[in-house]
């Protein structure tokens, strides 16, 4: 999109086109294209169809707050959720900062959590229509600067103000994890938490490589999703890494990063999040669990009492049987079993593959779990139990 078809986009000459595309089924037919050129040049139409199309993708970040947003298409998949932006703004809130410098906002997010949080926002981004756009979704809340982050950012910060940094991963090719394609460069960004209080988006498979020393390093999972690696300023209390639960806020530190001792298949399974996992915190949920692994490296857990966590998924284990093909399929056609889950970690199963052959048929339900255990791989046949916490 082109900075100036950005103006137009978000001025009120285009209010009409973007609501006679949001009364549309299919905003992206040919026959809305063909009914909008009609009374809007072709790349107005164009433009107004697919916001409309990218305001209702936008619905599962934004909620009700997409529909008078401004996205693109590469912006709206790197864009912080609602929620999480709002997560990280607590935590600058509770640390006492006024004022943040976004370095390279994008379509401003999380720079309108941080006006909505009540903090000054300067918010710096590149591209000059992503800048238009951002400064559309910030409506007067703070100020967006078209500019290069590396250039600005000596000045903008010079009064301590805290920063918060969501290098662009994205080339022409696609997304990347080369450095050097990095926008703001990795390098230039770590080097900013060093004596300020400020943060680093990443995405949840940042290579520990890239993570430097010292930082606090958390993986935020966002109700069940694995979305974001952020690293924390050099000056905050808490070092090391963590996972974090989204929206509940539950913590769970890392510690020594223990490896959990493997041991015996137990009346119950935990499945941790995938936060947990990424955080290398399984071991510090085996502790509070009084749980063992399922095997060495495997992120299963095995425990005899069920306590209520909000780090993992609980199954009650009803059955364990062979990993065997002929067996489970015997399995299910005598307790008529119609709707198979198959959760497999640490064997060479493709869980769709395995049930078509399996051909499950009947009207009852049922859940699988594969897994390398102490006494060989096995498929435990477990059902949910609620090992929530209780509100």
């Amino acid at each position: 999109m082109d900075v100036e078809l950005a103006r137009w986009l978000v001025s009120a000459d285009a209010r009409p086109a973007l609501a006679e595309a949001s009364r549309q089924a299919d905003p992206g037919s040919l026959a809305v294209a063909t009914a909008l050129r009609r009374s809007w040049p072709a790349e107005q139409a164009a433009a107004a169809s697919s916001q409309v199309e990218l305001r209702r993708r936008a619905a599962g970040k934004f909620g009700g707050r997409a529909e008078r947003m401004f996205f693109t298409p590469d912006g709206l998949e790197q864009a912080t959720r609602a929620e999480v932006a709002a997560w990280r703004a607590s935590r600058f809130v509770a640390a006492g900062v006024r004022e943040v410098v976004d370095l390279g906002c994008g379509l401003g997010a999380d720079a309108l959590a941080f006006a909505t949080a009540g903090l000054k926002v300067i918010a710096v981004e590149a591209d000059p229509a992503t800048a238009v756009l951002a400064a559309a979704n910030l409506d007067g809340l703070g100020e967006v600067i078209c500019g290069d982050a590396v250039t600005l950012a000596p000045q903008l910060l010079a009064n301590g103000a805290a920063v918060f940094i969501d290098p662009a991963r994205r080339t022409a090719s696609g997304r990347t994890w080369r450095v050097s394609d990095f926008s703001p460069p990795w390098d230039f960004a770590t080097s900013l938490l060093a004596g300020r209080f400020g943060c680093i988006k990443a995405a949840p498979g940042l290579p520990s490589t890239l993570i430097p020393d010292g930082v606090a390093a958390t993986w935020v999972s966002h109700r069940g999703d694995l979305v974001e690696t952020s690293l924390w300023c050099l000056t905050e209390p808490r070092k090391g890494r963590r996972a974090v639960l989204l929206p509940s806020g539950a913590e769970l530190d890392a510690g020594e990063r223990r490896e959990p001792p493997s041991g015996p298949i137990g009346g119950y399974l935990y499945e941790p999040d995938p936060a947990v996992i990424r955080a290398g915190a399984i071991g510090a949920l085996a502790e509070a669990l009084h749980a063992r692994a399922a095997s060495p490296g495997i992120a299963y857990l095995f425990a005899d009492k069920l306590i209520a966590t909000p780090f993992a998924t609980a199954f009650e284990v009803l059955e364990t049987l062979p990993n065997d093909e002929r067996t489970l399929r015997a399995w299910l056609r005598e307790h008529q079993i119609g709707i198979l889950e198959i959760k497999v970690r640490g064997l060479d199963v493709d869980p769709a593959v395995l049930r078509k052959r399996l051909k499950p048929r009947g009207s009852r339900s049922a859940t699988l779990i594969l897994t390398p255990t102490t006494d060989g791989a096995r498929a435990l046949v477990a059902q949910r139990t609620d090992a929530r916490p209780s509100k």
